[in-house]
């Protein structure tokens, strides 16, 4: 997608945004399929996706790092690279069901946060999205091991709560949506990234991977979970949105 193309569909997010006259915790159709405009273009546009990617990444590490924690493993550090991608460790049995469910976590964790997104907004919790997220990245931030890592963190951090104090609730509520419509289309297009690194590169060490290792089931079974889990997700997300 070209450039002015997304000009053209920021320019209609401006319009919509200038129609809305007060703010309803029942949002318009209109913000809702223009921040999901937004978000998709955001996913498909591959330049914006390689910065906005970031974002998938650390809600990607933070499922890794909550099932850890959650299935009795102990958690020793988070790192985040520039390329995107993350590592988390933390110490176990090699082999079992809390092993297999903290490699799982990863790929589908975003398309699950995204549906608890879509759940709060229905309840109309918009502030309690924005803080709890804010907590969240307090929390990675204490476990993160690199620097660059912990200014990815921070930066996130610094918009969300900056957000959540400096903003109107019409435009907390445009950003959670927008926010929401990311992680649920953002967590698609990893999997198929892990499809091709999979056809690239046999036997690179990915979460597909170490699942076989753990399983019986082949590692392409997994990316063909991991996707569906996620397209099941942005289905029912997006259903519940648009109506």
């Amino acid at each position: 997608m070209r450039r002015g193309s997304v000009c053209a569909v920021l320019a209609v997010f401006a319009d919509a945004w200038d129609s809305i006259d007060t703010y309803r915790l029942d949002p318009s159709a209109r913000l809702v399929l223009v921040t999901g405009a937004v978000a998709l273009v955001a996913v498909v546009v591959d330049i914006i996706w390689l910065r906005a990617r970031h974002v998938v990444t650390i809600v990607h590490e933070g499922g890794h790092a909550l099932t850890a924690l959650v299935t009795g493993r102990r958690l020793t550090g988070i790192k985040l690279h520039s390329n995107t991608s993350g590592l988390t460790l933390s110490v176990g049995k090699p082999r079992g069901p809390g092993m297999v469910a903290t490699a799982f976590a990863g790929y589908v964790s975003p398309a699950l946060v995204g549906l608890v997104g879509v759940v709060l907004l229905a309840l109309e919790q918009v502030t309690v999205m924005l803080w709890a997220a804010t907590v969240v990245l307090i929390l990675m931030l204490v476990m993160v091991r690199n620097a660059y890592g912990a200014v990815a963190l921070v930066v996130t951090g610094a918009v969300v709560v900056g957000v959540s104090l400096y903003t109107e609730p019409e435009v907390q509520a445009a950003f959670a949506y927008g926010m929401t419509w990311f992680l649920l289309l953002g967590s698609v297009r990893p999997v198929n990234e892990l499809r091709r690194q999979r056809r690239r590169q046999p036997g690179a060490p990915t979460d597909a991977d170490t699942l076989a290792r753990l399983t019986r089931l082949p590692g392409s079974a997994w990316v063909s979970l991991f996707g569906l889990v996620n397209l099941v997700a942005l289905g029912g997300g997006a259903y519940l949105l648009l109506t």
